[in-house]
This record gives C-alpha cells, structure tokens and sequence, in this order.
C-alpha cells in the first residue's frame, strides 16, 4: 500500500528514507540495465544513515499496491 511513516520496530521515521532508496535503484536500474546488487543497496543505506536492520527491512520488503488497490474504490 502506502510505505509507513515509521518503522514498526523502533520507530524512526523511514518514510523520506524510502522515496531517496527508490530514485538510487531506479538510477542503477536505468544507467545499467540491471537490477541492484546487495552490496549497492547496503551502500544506499549506509549513504542514508539507515542502520538498524528493522529499517532496512521495512523498506525493502515494501511493495507499492496503491495503483492496483485505488481501482476497487
């Protein structure tokens, strides 16, 4: 659906941390036509400041279903 504005776990704000994560990957995924590897993203987020493994996990494991879910309103 809609990323969190807070983690679940500790509560820090991710939401903004989200929106920079995906605009680096889609730069990755445009300039080399290829998908992320985990060295690219743990670098994302140590550029970031995310830390916390909850954080991280908040983020990646979000999947934006806003467009298919607007259409049964």
């Amino acid at each position: 659906m809609i990323i969190p504005v807070r983690c679940f776990s500790c509560g820090r704000v991710i939401a903004t941390d989200y929106l920079k994560f995906r605009e680096e990957v889609e730069k990755i995924k445009n300039s080399e036509k290829r998908n992320p590897t985990p060295e690219e993203i743990n670098k994302i987020f140590d550029d970031l400041g995310v830390r916390r493994y909850c954080c991280r996990r908040m983020i990646v494991s979000h999947i934006d279903l806003i467009d298919e879910v607007i259409n049964f309103d």
